[in-house]
């Protein structure tokens, strides 16, 4: 919603472009290897994965321009390692705010201030705040930069039928109607997944009791990037506020809606306007601002029972929803295009079985737990469901207010990429390692002479090996296209990965760790992959 005398895209920072349907039809119904429908962050996502693994696919969105409102704000360090290699990072790294740390407080007294872990060999810091509208936008400079990537606009999938291999997908625009085959699906159409209806699944899970209004303003002030959490403040009694900075001088401020009130009377005008001016002199904050937009939305933990149905995948909000506490819902779903665009592509060019597939519903449906694990900490806490957790959340602040150590109640437990340790695509280690990443989780990066090692990992598979190794042609031959990276077996990283002479790390296209070994050698690293790739490994053996 936006102030009244402004239409639905008229912002005062962000330039909504119109994208057309597709007015040459010749070729709309031509067969396609992947068909994604939905062109938000995680679509999107998913077809430069695709196409940085050199599959073609066709990308399908209903809406003629972008997501309006910054909705999803914060883009992860794992975000930005992933969206660098899909060659889309500089953008993000130009436009966004990075940020480290953030302050609570309760009743107007500081309770916390907490920091995420960051080092000097990180080549991004843990969080970056950036309104979904360009975090689109230059998701899509990369998309209409590819030569594979076939996205059409005003494009409304209708119906689903399945075939012998693969699927038939039933499409409208304002042009017109035709059918289109693909071997797989990606649905990434969002909280109110068209394609999940239409397959009659549905998301399980629980439901918050918490309503929060997103606000959208636009106020300069020259300070500290960083999180703002206001519990129980004189503007909110009993309720909570969460203030984040983004670019071009936009604040995004997200208040809990108080006992009683309706979102018909929440979502008027003055009283949006009411609330952001009551809040803004709590925390003293005394400039002028203008209100940009504004929005309501329920905390929930909901996910599908299986992720896969046939040749259709489920990825983002079309699979599971969380809550915003700990900013995991984009991220997470950047996630599931990552892993599952990997994964076809091997698939469709032959080199790995079908079997493969069958990590994808495990792998990211217990990330998604995981994040719930977390998030319903976060959520209770934020948003206490029943009068007992609002007991137990006022007495753990105001304990906080005296002693610092229960202000850790207050931390927001961001978001860490996901162990993938039992799995399909993970060995489970064999020899002893007494640190380092392990099996199934994300590589650590390493600050060298003057690169960072992540940024010598390939597009594929990648062998880490410190010392020499013997016969790599050997693992080139169980899969083409592995990067070799051979570091010192004395340097910085062996320190960080346990290494020593003859170490070796098989790490997978999505930067996570499959295999490791102390003393490595290539038939051994050659046979793991080949099983991983079979669907052979059982990430117990």
């Amino acid at each position: 919603m936006r102030p009244a005398g402004r239409g639905e895209l008229d912002s005062l920072y962000f330039d909504y472009p119109h994208f057309d349907a597709p007015e040459a039809r010749d070729h709309l119904s031509a067969p396609a290897d992947v068909a994604i429908c939905g062109a938000g962050p995680v679509g999107m996502a998913a077809a430069l994965t695709l196409a940085q693994q050199g599959i073609r696919s066709v990308l399908l969105e209903r809406k003629s321009t972008f997501n309006d409102g910054s909705r999803a704000i914060c883009v992860s360090r794992s975000s930005f390692h992933t969206l660098q290699t899909l060659g889309a990072e500089k953008r993000f790294v130009e436009k966004s705010l990075p940020w480290v740390s953030g302050r609570s407080f309760f009743r107007g007294k500081q309770i916390l201030e907490f920091f995420m872990a960051d080092s000097n060999h990180d080549k991004y810091r843990p969080m970056y705040n950036l309104e979904q509208q360009y975090i689109e936008a230059f998701l899509y400079e990369a998309v209409a930069a590819s030569d594979l990537i076939d996205m059409r606009w005003q494009s409304d999938v209708t119906a689903i039928t399945d075939n012998a291999d693969g699927v038939t997908l039933s499409v409208t625009d304002p042009n017109g109607s035709y059918g289109i085959s693909a071997r797989w699906l990606l649905a990434a159409d969002g909280a109110r997944s068209a394609i999940r209806t239409m397959r009659s699944h549905r998301l399980k899970g629980q439901n918050y009791e918490g309503r929060y209004v997103i606000a959208d303003i636009r106020l300069k002030r020259d300070c500290k990037v960083e999180r703002f959490a206001l519990f129980d403040p004189d503007c909110r009694p009993g309720g909570t506020v969460l203030v984040h900075q983004q670019p071009d001088n936009v604040w995004r401020i997200d208040y809990q809606l108080r006992d009683g009130e309706t979102e018909e009377d929440a979502l008027k005008e003055a009283s949006i306007r009411e609330s952001i001016a009551g809040m803004l002199g709590e925390i003293g904050f005394d400039e002028p601002w203008e209100l940009e937009w504004w929005s309501i939305y329920s905390a929930n933990t909901l996910l599908l029972d299986e992720y896969r149905d046939g040749r259709i995948f489920f990825i983002g909000d079309s699979a599971h929803i969380v809550p915003i506490f700990g900013v995991r819902g984009l991220n997470n779903g950047i996630s599931d295009a990552q892993n599952i665009g990997w994964k076809l592509a091997l698939v469709l060019q032959g080199e790995a079985n079908e079997k493969l597939l069958d990590s994808y519903t495990p792998e990211r449906r217990g990330a998604t737990l995981d994040v719930f694990a977390n998030a319903s900490k976060s959520a209770r806490f934020m948003t206490p469901h029943s009068r007992g957790w609002s007991v137990l959340r006022d007495a753990a602040l105001s304990l906080a207010l005296d002693h610092p150590f229960a202000g850790e109640f207050a931390n927001p437990r961001n978001m860490t990429p996901y162990t993938y340790g039992d799995s399909p695509v993970t060995r489970a280690d064999s020899d002893a390692f007494a640190s380092g990443p392990e099996p199934g989780a994300a590589a650590l990066n390493v600050r060298l002479d003057n690169h960072f090692l992540l940024d010598l990992f390939g597009h594929g598979f990648t062998v880490l090996h410190f010392g020499p190794l013997a016969h790599p042609e050997q693992v080139a031959g169980a899969l083409p296209g592995v990067t070799f990276v051979e570091q010192p077996a004395d340097g910085t990283a062996a320190q960080r990965y346990d290494a020593n002479s003859g170490t070796a790390y098989l790490i997978r296209p999505d930067g996570h760790v499959a295999a490791r070994w102390k003393q490595a050698e290539s038939a051994t690293i050659a046979a793991t992959l080949r099983q991983m790739l079979d669907g052979k490994v059982s990430g117990n053996d």
